[in-house]
């Protein structure tokens, strides 16, 4: 290996979270739409600390073998109900001991939105409050999409 080579250096986000208290990467996945772009906005993410996480944050958690970042929308007495904001479904059985760290801020297209900003506090409201209502908007926009490829195929 040359000296000028970068040397690659594989970790889990639970090491590095361990090591340095924080990552920072950029998300894979449309579930978090609109806040977060697909492989274009960076996210900072940092350790979890002792105690509960509170509703609207947004979490990472690992499910089996895979880790996922979603917000939460209530917090229960032994657990949390997590969906991605642009998910029609949620998630009922996520504990403390499957969160790994909260994010504390996007940079998106160089500016840093930090998750106390008034605009992201606003934004967090607008979306998460309503739910019911954005639910029934993605649903028939997925059973719009469905038709129209079921026609699509049938012509040809």
């Amino acid at each position: 290996m040359k000296a000028s080579e970068p040397v690659a250096q594989y970790t889990t986000f639970e090491e590095m979270l361990e090591k340095d208290g924080y990552i920072v990467y950029s998300n894979v996945g449309y579930s978090m739409m609109p806040l977060l772009r697909q492989r274009k906005d960076i996210i900072e993410i940092r350790k979890k600390g002792p105690g509960r996480c509170k509703k609207y944050d947004v979490v990472l958690y690992k499910r089996g073998n895979k880790y996922i970042l979603h917000r939460i929308l209530e917090v229960l007495p032994d657990g949390y109900i997590i969906a991605g904001d642009h998910n029609t479904f949620l998630e009922t059985d996520i504990k403390d001991e499957h969160i790994l760290g909260v994010m504390t801020r996007v940079i998106r297209d160089g500016k840093s939105i930090y998750t106390t900003d008034k605009a992201y506090q606003a934004y967090v409201h607008l979306w998460c409050d309503a739910y019911p209502v954005r639910m029934g908007l993605l649903k028939a926009k997925g059973k719009t999409w469905a038709g129209l490829h079921k026609i699509k195929k049938l012509l040809g």
